[in-house]
């Protein structure tokens, strides 16, 4: 697995934009912009797919002896009041981190045999959603939805 983002203009674009998202949130709330946190940063956000801090820390730590797991976790929690990222806990009950950008919107199914998140968009369940919302009076600022069962491999597997 290489680095994709060096053969793709766009998705080299959008990291340099995250990354000055996060430098003038930094800025903002008065934290500095470090080698660390920089590291850590363009690490998560090339991953495109959730991930733990710890393994997040494994895959830096192999590279960067001197980032420490406090230090991972710190910022991706900074990486999450950025915008940047979510977070989200399912039903093994690990936080993961996922990056995110402000256009991004999707939805998961979690298998509970082997653990796999697939990503999911459907038109059809937003404006639902928002039809349910408006019934109510409510206002949705944000929201998500995991689906947990099992994946067709895992239900394949049983099955024989």
């Amino acid at each position: 697995m290489g680095n994709s983002s060096a053969h793709n203009p766009m998705k080299s674009l959008r990291l340099t934009e995250k990354k000055e998202k996060l430098s003038s949130f930094l800025k903002e709330k008065g934290f500095k912009s470090t080698r660390q946190r920089d590291i850590i940063a363009s690490e998560f956000l090339k991953t495109g797919k959730h991930v733990t801090a710890e393994d997040l820390y494994k895959k830096i730590n192999r590279k960067h002896k001197d980032i420490g797991f406090t230090t991972v976790y710190r910022t991706l929690k900074l990486l999450k009041k950025s915008g940047l990222a979510t977070e989200s806990i399912f039903a093994d009950n690990l936080t993961r981190y996922e990056p995110l950008s402000e256009d991004d919107h999707h939805d998961h199914l979690v298998c509970l045999d082997c653990g796999s998140i697939t990503e999911f968009e459907n038109s059809k369940i937003e404006r639902l959603q928002e039809k349910i919302a408006g019934e109510f009076g409510f206002h949705t600022v944000s929201h998500k939805m995991d689906l947990y069962g099992y994946c067709r491999e895992c239900r394949n597997r049983t099955k024989k």
